[in-house]
């Protein structure tokens, strides 16, 4: 027989809420690094994140090697939830995935219909929901919003993360170094090895997926896709038939772990560093550039009519159910809040655009305005409906 899905109302809970206070945490470090960044301290605040620590800017530290780590544990949430969660299964896939695929395809095409020529790399600017960002929304809004559509919104982020990381793998990848590849093809057969032998401590892993970053990070391939790399390596199981079934894995060890340093602290950080655009001496015609105006509509107007315009073609085809004790309106408020793209879309906007800084300006205008107007709406729905 096979082993049956578990995971327990509790353990969904501790996970919703770290989400939602650490989206909360990240709105105020997006908040304080706008202050700055149009304040009088504005250029020291950039002269910081050019500053070189070594062989890196503190800017490329932290968008290369500290959103590893980031990277690390959307891999391990990824990996958990594709084996034991919520997406264990094919029902519980059907109505997140449909609606992840709807939330990628829709708000790309709006990009792609304001972008042509260059600009157009920007295109899966606004395909990312930011998890943390709208559960954080969500927490404002206490039991207005049944726990199934917590769960639901969730789950479509997880699938959203995973559609980001594969873009990120086929479009946005440099000139390859063939040498540095094929190391990394080396450090990851001794990561697949160690998982295959059987080793339980995370040290080994670790110590590899070290290496596998500096590799990665040479070889052209962003380098925080080694943190995936090393993620879907750690094992999972437990030994058979223990009564706490795979609790005290390695992988919801390393999960553990790192849920509250990077939901509070490398997250944080990752805003601080990039939601500082000086929109007060920018140009007035990059508020409403086709960059911007790609961003901010794909993520307000892409976003929701995918999510809630392909789940409700879902549920109507009799292909997935509506998530229980949710109304139309409920569901709507949340494919709303999916319209929040900060921390992914910030991330991509910087390799869509690695050596534009105004075209870096006018998508991060656009994904500020698209992911404010997004959540403000959506909370305001979801408040204004009565929970059934």
């Amino acid at each position: 027989m096979g082993h049956a899905p578990r995971i327990t109302p509790s353990a969904i809970r501790r996970f919703l809420e770290s989400q939602s206070s650490a989206g909360l945490v990240l709105m105020g470090a997006a908040v304080l690094a706008l202050v700055l960044a149009n304040s009088p301290v504005g250029p020291s605040y950039d002269t910081i994140l050019h500053a070189y620590v070594g062989p890196l800017s503190i800017g490329h530290w932290i968008n290369d090697a500290l959103m590893a780590v980031f990277f690390l544990l959307v891999g391990l949430e990824i990996k958990r939830e594709m084996l034991d969660g919520q997406l264990s299964t094919w029902p519980r896939r059907v109505l997140p995935g449909i609606a992840a695929a709807g939330g990628m395809m829709v708000p790309a095409l709006v990009y792609l219909a304001l972008n042509r020529g260059p600009t157009a790399a920007g295109w899966a600017i606004p395909a990312a929901t930011d998890i943390a960002f709208a559960l954080g929304v969500i927490a404002l809004l206490g039991t207005r919003v049944p726990a199934s559509l917590r769960v639901f919104l969730a789950a479509l982020a997880i699938i959203d993360d995973l559609g980001a990381v594969v873009i990120i793998a086929l479009f946005y990848t440099a000139k390859l170094s063939i040498p540095d590849l094929a190391g990394a093809v080396a450090a990851t057969s001794v990561l697949i090895g160690l998982n295959r032998l059987g080793v339980r401590r995370l040290t080994p892993y670790l110590l590899v997926g070290a290496i596998l970053w500096v590799l990665v990070f040479r070889s052209g391939i962003h380098a925080t896709l080694a943190g995936v790399i090393v993620a879907l390596t750690i094992p999972m199981r437990c030994t058979p038939g223990r009564p706490d079934g795979d609790a005290d894995s390695p992988l919801h060890t390393l999960e553990h772990a790192l849920h509250l340093p990077v939901g509070f602290i490398v997250v944080p950080i990752f805003g601080l560093a990039n939601a500082g655009v000086p929109v007060l001496t920018l140009p007035a015609e990059a508020l409403v550039a086709p960059v911007t105006l790609g961003v901010s509509l794909g993520l307000l107007l892409g976003k929701v009519t995918g999510v809630f315009g392909f789940s409700m073609l879902a549920v109507r085809l009799g292909l997935a159910d509506m998530p229980a004790h949710a109304g139309k309106r409920q569901l709507l408020g949340v494919a709303l809040l999916c319209g929040i793209g900060f921390t992914m879309s910030i991330f991509i906007t910087l390799l869509a655009f690695p050596t534009s800084p105004i075209l870096q300006a006018e998508a991060k205008v656009g994904v500020l305005a698209g992911s404010f107007v997004s959540g403000l709406l959506g909370y305001a729905l979801l408040r204004s409906v009565r929970a059934q």
